[in-house]
C-alpha cells in the first residue's frame, strides 16, 4: 500500500465516522474565502508515469446555501519517472455537498472542467486538452472565524480528444490538503438596551359597608362584558423544523387558537408576525420570518378562520429578545432559540373576563 492509498482511506474513514453523527443545521459565514492548497497526483498508467508527483492549486468559493460550497479555480500537478515528465493542468467548477454546518463538516465533491496534459519524453513532448468530470470525498475542519483546514481525495476523469495518447479516457487520483481563508467575519451584534417601564402601585382600596338595600324587583340580566385580548408568542422550534417553513404535524395551540378565534365574533384584524435570529443574511431571514408567518395564516384558514381577519408581518432579524456572543455554533444556535419565533397579537385570543 503506497503513501497516496493511505491517505485515501484515512480521508475515507474521517469523513464516514464523521458523517455518522452529523446534524445539518444552517449557520454559516455566507462570505467568499480563498482556498489554497498543496496536492499529490498518482497519475494514470496511459502517461507511462506510475509515481507519485505534487502540484497546488489556488481556488475561491463561497457557501451558496445549507448544504451546498461552490469553488472554482486553477490546479497543477506533475511527476516524472522513467526518463519521463508527466505535467497535468486545469481549470474548474467544483459543488461541495456538506453533511453539516458543524465545526468539522464532511462532504462529497463534483466537478466538471477542462483539463491540459503534457507528456516530455527523450523524443518528443505530447499535449492534449480535454473536458473531465471529477468525484471524491473530503473533510472541512474549523480552526478558528476565519481560517479552515480542508482535505479531500477525488478522481479526475478526462475526456481524450486525440490520438496523442493513444487513448480516449484518464483517470488521476488527487489528494488535496490546505487553508481556507475566509473574507468576511461573521456579524457579532453589540447587545441592544432593554427599558423595562415601571407599573404604577395600585390605589388603595377602601371597601365600606353599606345598609341593608330594600327589597326590590330582580335585576335584568347584565350584559356579557367585553372580550379581553390577548398576545401569543410561539416558538419556531416548536412550529417548524430548523431553516423551514412547513408547520410540524400535530399543532394543538394552534388549533386552540383557531376555535377561540371562530367562538368570538369578529372585532378586527389578527396579526401574524415571524421573527427570525441573526445567523445568515439580513435578506434570508427577512423572507424566512414571511414564509412562516404565512404557513400559520394559512393553517388557521384551513381551521376555519376567516382569511380577512388575518395579516402577516415579516420582522426578519430586526427584534432580537436575547443577544449571544457564544463562539461554538451550536451554542450560538441554542441560545439565538428566543428570537425564532411567530407572534400572533392584537386580536388574537378572546376571553370572556367575569
Amino acid at each position: 500500500m503506497n503513501k497516496f492509498t493511505k491517505i485515501s482511506l484515512a480521508i475515507a474513514v474521517l469523513c464516514s465516522a464523521t458523517a455518522a453523527t452529523a446534524q445539518t443545521t444552517t449557520s454559516y459565514n455566507p462570505s467568499w474565502y480563498m482556498a489554497p492548497s498543496l496536492n499529490i497526483i498518482d497519475p494514470d498508467d496511459a502517461f507511462r508515469v506510475n509515481d507519485n508527483g505534487e502540484g497546488a492549486s489556488i481556488k475561491f468559493g463561497k457557501p451558496v446555501s445549507p448544504s451546498w460550497d461552490m469553488q472554482f479555480g486553477y490546479t497543477y500537478a506533475r511527476s516524472r519517472a522513467n526518463g519521463l515528465r508527466y505535467q497535468q493542468q486545469s481549470l474548474g467548477l467544483d459543488g461541495l455537498f456538506m453533511f453539516s454546518r458543524k465545526s468539522i463538516r464532511p462532504y462529497l465533491v463534483v466537478g466538471v472542467g477542462a483539463q491540459r496534459d503534457k507528456l516530455d519524453t527523450p523524443i518528443r513532448e505530447i499535449e492534449d486538452t480535454s473536458p473531465y468530470l471529477s468525484a471524491g470525498l473530503g473533510v472541512q475542519m474549523d480552526l478558528n472565524d476565519r481560517w479552515t483546514l480542508q482535505a479531500d481525495v477525488r478522481r479526475q476523469h478526462g475526456f481524450m480528444n486525440d490520438n496523442n495518447f493513444r487513448t480516449d479516457r484518464t483517470d488521476n487520483n488527487y489528494f488535496n490538503i490546505g487553508f481556507n481563508y475566509v473574507f468576511d467575519k461573521p456579524v457579532v451584534r453589540a447587545p441592544a438596551r432593554v427599558v423595562v417601564a415601571q407599573a404604577p402601585a395600585p390605589a388603595p382600596v377602601v371597601v365600606m359597608t353599606p345598609p341593608p338595600p330594600p327589597p326590590r324587583p330582580a335585576p335584568a340580566p347584565a350584559p356579557a362584558p367585553q372580550p379581553r385580548f390577548e398576545r401569543v408568542t410561539m416558538s419556531a422550534t416548536e412550529l417548524f423544523e430548523f431553516d423551514k417553513a412547513q408547520l410540524r404535524s400535530p399543532q394543538p395551540k394552534l388549533d386552540e387558537i383557531a376555535q377561540a378565534l371562530k367562538s368570538s365574533p369578529p372585532a378586527g384584524n389578527v396579526n401574524v408576525v415571524g421573527h427570525a435570529d441573526r445567523l445568515g443574511s439580513d435578506k434570508y431571514n427577512l423572507e424566512l420570518s414571511g414564509r412562516r408567518a404565512e404557513a400559520v395564516r394559512g393553517y388557521l384558514m384551513n381551521q376555519g378562520v376567516e382569511g380577512s381577519r388575518l395579516r402577516t408581518v415579516a420582522k426578519g432579524e430586526s427584534e432580537p429578545v436575547v443577544q449571544c456572543t457564544e463562539k461554538n455554533r451550536a451554542a450560538l444556535i441554542r441560545c439565538l432559540e428566543p428570537n425564532r419565533r411567530v407572534v400572533i397579537e392584537e386580536i388574537v385570543i378572546e376571553r370572556r373576563v367575569n
